[in-house]
């Protein structure tokens, strides 16, 4: 059989309460989830195997039609994220026109959560529940009548005009039995990011789920308790990607130093076989220690992404954080010392949360000198303890998420946390926010004084004029 993974376009990508200006900055990442699927098609079966990233060749539907077509494939496999839905629902739209026999599979966290809803959306033939390297391939074998449907774990169907559900897949322990992502099916040498000068870049999962419990994270509610692969696994991929040409890595673990004795083993093969990869990571402030530090230097990390999310003790505890602002301010201090640059991670909007400790967030984030902050308006995402709480407290007053899950439409709104202020309040706090921390001139001086290539300061001023004025910036994309 042909099969064919998708990464949808996201013309229609609801960006969540960030400003427009900020997402539009990003970069693309590669879509690691088809690519680890595709990765074990590829050594399980002897199925041809096509990815499509819409998002890094920025194809039209238009193109992605003419590409679907060419490849004329029996099974179209299609990733499916809540905030792309409805990009995801014109994609499958389109593989209808041009491979109308094609079976449809959808996967992700969406789908994980809505089932129901998802499984009754038009053209939707199966779904992936959980993680889907494992159900997906036996599903393969379901559609060679090897297996029956009802033996494939985590499959949502229909026979007989009733859905059938297999029940959730069973996590897999040992991680190191899958293949490396599939980064030669797409064009890997286009991924760049707004964090690296280093170009291409890739991104790396070392680890899968998150032993936390933060109030405003989906992590708890998708099941995925936490497993990480061993050091010898992770430096072969890094290895493997310096082969390709990639330049810089951002391992993209929810917290990658959970385990203190696997991340000083990953850190010590590094140097030990001298790969010379650069590579970012995000941790938790509670998870780091000098020793650990110093192994991460040495083996090249660059910079350390941690989730700080807000400026008063206070809210640290509506959110389950369980760190102390002394903490923060220690361990981000201990990092810059070290010559690694960090990114912290604010949000603003937050249950109960007042101007004046929101002000203080924006204060914090400021007195800490990181070298990058990422604010965000609190979003009450699906399967999160703030979302249920939101519901059973009446501040948010239906179940829009399981409504738009029902019937995507591109101009819906996630909610917020409605408390003292409004959306438009809230979002000209945020950028206020991010004003007052880029604006500020002993910040840009540092910055001007690192810069190393006129490309790099193009890159800034479009940043920074965009911060300044959003609505008037015009400079070119290039």
């Amino acid at each position: 059989m042909k099969v064919l993974l998708i990464n949808p376009p996201r013309e229609n990508e609801i960006v969540g309460n960030n400003p427009t200006i900020i997402e539009e900055e990003r970069g693309y990442n590669p879509p690691l989830g088809i690519l680890y699927i595709a990765a074990y098609v590829e050594e399980q079966t002897s199925h041809e195997i096509a990815v499509i990233d819409a998002q890094v060749d920025e194809l039209s539907y238009e193109a992605l039609s003419k590409r679907i077509s060419d490849f004329a494939p029996d099974v179209v496999g299609i990733s499916a994220m809540t905030l792309c839905l409805f990009d995801v629902m014109k994609v499958i739209e389109t593989a209808r026109q041009v491979a109308p026999k094609a079976k449809v599979v959808l996967g992700g966290p969406h789908v994980h959560l809505y089932p129901d809803e998802t499984i009754a959306l038009k053209g939707v033939d199966y779904l992936i529940l959980g993680e889907g390297e494992v159900s997906f391939v036996k599903l393969l074998e379901a559609f060679e009548n090897k297996v029956r449907f009802s033996e494939v774990k985590g499959l949502v169907y229909r026979e007989d005009g009733k859905i059938k559900k297999t029940g959730m897949s069973e996590l897999v322990a040992d991680l190191d039995v899958f293949p490396h992502p599939a980064r030669h099916l797409v064009p890997y040498e286009k991924y760049t990011s707004i964090l690296s000068e280093l170009n291409p870049i890739t991104t790396m999962f070392t680890s899968r789920g998150c032993p936390y419990q933060c109030t405003f994270c989906d992590r708890p509610h998708l099941g995925k308790r936490f497993r990480a692969r061993s050091a010898r696994s992770v430096v072969d991929e890094f290895k493997k990607c310096k082969e390709m040409g990639i330049k810089f890595i951002l391992i993209y673990d929810d917290t990658f130093t959970v385990n203190k004795k696997r991340v000083m083993e990953t850190c010590e093969l590094l140097i030990k076989e001298n790969v010379g990869l650069k590579f970012d990571i995000r941790a938790r402030v509670d998870t780091m220690n000098t020793e650990m530090l110093i192994a991460l230097k040495d083996a090249g990390c660059t910079g350390i992404h941690y989730g700080v999310e807000s400026g008063t003790d206070r809210i640290l505890g509506v959110l389950d954080k369980r760190i102390s602002l002394e903490l923060v301010k220690s361990v981000f201090k201990e990092t810059m010392d070290m010559g690694m640059k960090t990114l912290g991670y604010f949000m603003i909007g937050c249950p109960t949360e007042t101007r004046g400790e929101m002000d203080e967030t924006i204060d914090f984030a400021c007195r800490l000198k990181a070298d990058y902050v990422h604010m965000t308006v609190l979003t009450p995402f699906p399967g999160t303890k703030i979302y249920d709480m939101a519901l059973s407290e009446g501040v948010i007053k239906s179940d829009v998420w399981r409504e738009f899950a029902a019937n995507p439409s591109s101009d819906f709104v996630p909610p917020i946390y409605a408390g003292i202020y409004n959306r438009e309040e809230l979002m000209a706090i945020l950028m206020q926010g991010y004003k007052k921390f880029y604006m500020r001139p002993g910040y840009i001086f540092h910055k001007l004084l690192e810069l190393r290539s006129a490309s790099q300061f193009k890159k800034y001023i479009r940043a920074g004029l965009k911060v300044i004025n959003p609505d008037k910036t015009n400079l070119p994309a290039s």
